[in-house]
Formats: C-alpha cells, sequence, structure tokens
C-alpha cells in the first residue's frame, strides 16, 4: 500500500506542485486560487464522511480504495484544460477521487499499524507517500529545463497512475480481508459502556470531538501550497523551475518529519499535539511577506506542517476509535479537516486582494484558538 500511494503521490503530487502557476497562467485570479484550493480540499477530506459510513456500512474497502485511485486519471487529463474553470474540474475530480478512497485505504491501514505502533506505521506510509511527492515535482522540473510546456509533464503523468493501479491489484490479492490483523480489545474502547452501534455519532468520545475542533482551527491557519504558489509566480518572486523545486523542499521535510513524528507520538501521544499550531504560526509570514528566501524557509515549515498533519492526526483517530466506528470517525474528522482548509483558504484567498497583511494576520488568530482548545482540554495530561 506504501508502494501505491507512492506512485499515487507522484500523479497528483506532482501536479499539486504546478497547479496554481498553471491556473496563473489560464487568467485565474488568487481569489479563484484560493477557492478552488479550498473546495478541493473540502472535497478531498470532507466527502469522506459518505465515504467512511459506506465503507463501514458495506466493509467494501478494497472497491472503494480502486474507485478512488482510478479517478486520478483526471490529473493527465489537465493537458488538455483550455482555460482555469475547466483545469478547476480537473483537480476537484482529483480531489473527490481522494476523498472516496482515503477513509477505507486508512482502515486497512489502520488494522495493519497495529503490529507495528499506529505512530511508526502511518509514517512510515506518509514517509513513502512523500518520495512520490518529491519525484513527481521533479518531472516537472525536467520538462521544463527541457524546454517543454505543462502538457508535456501531464502527459508523463500517466505513467505512474497506471503503476499504482497495478500495484493496488497486487496488494488486494495479497491480502483481501485486513481487518483479521487486528481485533478491537478493550484500548481501543474510549468510551465507556464497551461498543456503540455502527454509524452512531453519538458512539464517538468527547475527546474525538475536542480534537476535531482543535484541528479545524489548526489547518484553518494554513495557507495551501496552491496559493503561496500562485502568490510567487504572480508577483515574480520564482519562476517555473523553482516553484516545483520549492515543492520538493516541501515534500522532503515533509517526509522525514513524519517518521520522527511517528516515533514521537507513540511516546508521548496526545501532548504532542501542541507542536502543530506552534509549528504553523510563522508559515504565512514567511511565504507571503518576504523574497524567495523567506519562502523558501516558508514552504519547508510547511512541508513539516503536513507530515505531522498527515501522521499524528490519522494516528488518533484510530486510537480514539473502535474497529466497527474506524471508518466514520475517520469520515467525520476528514469531513471537519477538509472544511477547515475550505474556509481558511476561501478566506485567505480573498484577504490577498485586500492585503496579504489581512491574510496573515487572520491564519495567526486560527492558530492562537487553536492553542486555547488545546490549553482548555485534557490533551496535555494524556499519552494515549
Amino acid at each position: 500500500m506504501g508502494i501505491v500511494s507512492l506512485f499515487g503521490d507522484i500523479t497528483y503530487e506532482g501536479a499539486r506542485a504546478i497547479t496554481g502557476p498553471y491556473m496563473a497562467v489560464l487568467g485565474a485570479s488568487a481569489a479563484a486560487v484560493g477557492v478552488v484550493s479550498g473546495l478541493g480540499e473540502f472535497m478531498a477530506y470532507g466527502l469522506r464522511l459518505a465515504s467512511g459510513y459506506f465503507a463501514d456500512r458495506t466493509r467494501a474497502y478494497w472497491p472503494l480504495t480502486f474507485l478512488g485511485y482510478g479517478l486520478m486519471a483526471s490529473i493527465p487529463f489537465l493537458a488538455l484544460a483550455g482555460n482555469w474553470q475547466v483545469a478547476a474540474v480537473f483537480i476537484i475530480l482529483e480531489r473527490l477521487g481522494k476523498a472516496i478512497r482515503t477513509p477505507a485505504r486508512d482502515a486497512i491501514l489502520s488494522h495493519a499499524t497495529s503490529k507495528v505502533g499506529r505512530g511508526w506505521g502511518f509514517g512510515l506510509h506518509e514517509f513513502l507517500d512523500q518520495l512520490g511527492a518529491i519525484t513527481g515535482p521533479l518531472i516537472f522540473i525536467t520538462v521544463f529545463y527541457f524546454k517543454g510546456n505543462y502538457a508535456h509533464g501531464f502527459n508523463i503523468l500517466w505513467i505512474p497512475a497506471i503503476l499504482s493501479l497495478a500495484f493496488l491489484v497486487r496488494a488486494r490479492m495479497k491480502l483481501p480481508r485486513p481487518e483479521l490483523l487486528e481485533s478491537d480489545g478493550p484500548a481501543r474502547a474510549q468510551e465507556k459502556g464497551g461498543r456503540a452501534p455502527k454509524g452512531k455519532l453519538s458512539s464517538l468520545s468527547k475527546t474525538y470531538w475536542q480534537y476535531a475542533a482543535f484541528t479545524f482551527f489548526t489547518v484553518a491557519g494554513v495557507a495551501h501550497f496552491q496559493l503561496i504558489s500562485w502568490h510567487l509566480k504572480s508577483a515574480n518572486l520564482a519562476t517555473n523551475i523553482q516553484i516545483p523545486f520549492l515543492y520538493i523542499v516541501a515534500m522532503g521535510t515533509d517526509a522525514v518529519s513524519s517518521l520522527a513524528v511517528g516515533k514521537l507520538y507513540d511516546k508521548i501521544g496526545f501532548r504532542f499535539l501542541m507542536l502543530m499550531p506552534l509549528i504553523s504560526l510563522p508559515v504565512t509570514f514567511l511565504s507571503f511577506r518576504g523574497g524567495l528566501e523567506m519562502a523558501l524557509f516558508g514552504v519547508m515549515l510547511w512541508g513539516v506542517v503536513i507530515g505531522t498533519h498527515e501522521t499524528m492526526m490519522r494516528a488518533a483517530i484510530a486510537d480514539l476509535t473502535g474497529i466497527e466506528r474506524r471508518g466514520l470517525g475517520y469520515g467525520i474528522f476528514n469531513t471537519i479537516y477538509g472544511l477547515g482548509f475550505l474556509i481558511g483558504s476561501g478566506l485567505m484567498g480573498l484577504l490577498y486582494e485586500w492585503s496579504p497583511n489581512y491574510l496573515v494576520a487572520f491564519s495567526v488568530l486560527m492558530e492562537l484558538i487553536a492553542m486555547g482548545i488545546f490549553l482548555s482540554t485534557g490533551f496535555a495530561r494524556r499519552k494515549h
């Protein structure tokens, strides 16, 4: 499954590294890029509520995973986009595929990580993910270096998209019933009274909802790379080659930090959550209020933030929900995560139109609220 994600990330992360400037070339404004990127992330995360619920009710984990990865074909089709509106449709279709596959895939992974440690297991998966996220932008750097255009790069992405599906077939043949790797056990039922009925919101603990609220404000304060790259392109701060290179730097720090974060989470648990708003605070200032050198440090921190989100947040949900609520737990959580991106990125794009200072102030406010939620709950005293 890690190899599946590696080739999947080559495909869609390769595109995400340049879709901001690509939309700028096609005539999109900062507000349009902010709304499209926010809507795309909301689709990617928000619709996981429905797909997670459906995965739990039907146990169709593998079919949903196949369908979601199949929609990655929309990325190579970006080569055919003649305007930013058509490109936006393809971008959102890929995010829809991510929404469909991720709860089912994470449920499969959660069973496997029960054998090696939640943090380490998801951290290792995120590390392989980010190897793909580094390789994808390299494709566009190579294309631009040899004087190619965006369409040439998108057409090359057919290769990793097909390889991702081929390895997914192999994974399905190897382990058709991954749930057999894990039994529920008392450590997975956080609520008193044992197991709750499948699909009930009341079956999720108070700690789960506190964690979700903390996540919403943390994510709402993080600028999306598409908006950062649009700014760098429109302000003539970076070239076509430099922008995907910056994304590679971000994905490299994501990969390295995910392994470290996974180990630390297994050791100290929820107390490590405080790191998320603290490292998110300087990202927008560095990315939007300085030159290319400051933006480099900004995207490096952005990579650490995303690596922390993808590792620790997913591991924590597995520790806050039992097996029969796992898909629902991931679905609701990712809906809230996506809503944070939708509202945050949309507002940041609109605020940028007035002044980048307003964007930075909004980001700081969101992270301070997240820190307040953390300090007002019992997270600091909780391990797992």
